[in-house]
């Protein structure tokens, strides 16, 4: 495995063409394996406009896409292409009536790993996912890439311990996060929120979030990776498309584990006697 891995993070506003969206994701994708990146990671939702913002549109449900589907297939393609791993996000058609916000990695070898299916599914105003999505249906998974390991954690997922934990449980150096944060919402304390998730498991966070004025919505930007200190390495502009790229020193998530060794320290058979709630 790798010491030092190279990751970009793609940062994007999207138009209602979807074929022009991949093309966008295509350059960046080129872009990132020409400076040396193993692994891009792309936004919730990256290649069409965030239709969770609009309450209740049957129509929407017409951009499900299969896992052999366009998007699919064609980052298949941009892997092979470039040598270099695709994380991408979409709205997924499972079965009948069966429907789901989730991530796959699209390999350079043809392997496609996943469905992760995001298990949490938001009701806020802005964000109308129980309407169109079913609570995902894949436990927490850390996927080897062979020079590093990833678990991802979709959007709403990442505020969930009980989600994230099991991923550093399996080995994840970095759990990935694509999410759409918007100008409203607390962006400086989510940044606050995933550096405590980094401190506290000594691992790497890399968020990437959407950017652009949409229907009903501004997405931030600000994607970000913090370091398994809890400290933020790199920070993506606000407001604007962005290649956010990264060097990750898998060493270093040994020596904080030995500085810091909350992982050896906890005692879960110990808690279970005082859980409540489950």
């Amino acid at each position: 495995m790798a010491d030092i891995v190279r990751i970009a993070l793609a940062q994007f506003a999207v138009t209602d063409d979807l074929e022009e969206n991949l093309a966008r994701g295509t350059i960046m994708a080129e872009q990132a394996a020409m400076k040396g990146a193993r692994f891009i990671g792309y936004t919730e939702l990256a290649f069409r406009p965030f239709f969770p913002q609009v309450r209740w549109e049957k129509a929407y449900f017409d951009w499900a896409e299969t896992l052999d589907g366009p998007t699919v297939s064609h980052f298949l393609k941009v892997a092979q292409a470039n040598q270099i791993d695709c994380a991408i996000n979409f709205f997924e058609k499972a079965g009948r009536g069966r429907f789901y916000d989730t991530t796959v990695i699209c390999r350079p070898n043809g392997e496609v790993l996943g469905p992760i299916r995001m298990a949490h599914a938001a009701e806020e105003p802005g964000y109308n996912e129980k309407f169109y999505y079913w609570a995902g249906d894949t436990p927490p998974k850390t996927y080897d890439l062979g020079y590093m390991k990833v678990g991802v954690a979709i959007c709403y997922d990442r505020h969930f311990p009980e989600y994230t934990r099991p991923l550093v449980l399996q080995g994840a150096d970095l759990i990935f996060s694509p999410f759409a944060g918007m100008e409203a919402d607390p962006m400086e304390l989510y940044e606050v929120e995933m550096r405590g998730l980094a401190f506290q498991n000594q691992v790497y966070v890399a968020c990437v979030n959407r950017v652009g004025e949409e229907q009903h919505s501004t997405f931030a930007g600000g994607s970000f990776v913090v370091d398994p200190d809890g400290q933020v390495m790199e920070r993506a502009p606000r407001g604007e498309s962005h290649l956010l790229l990264c060097d990750l020193d898998l060493e270093r998530i040994d020596e904080y584990r030995v500085k810091r060794p909350f992982l050896r320290d906890r005692r879960p058979e110990f808690y279970r006697r005082f859980e409540i709630g489950l």
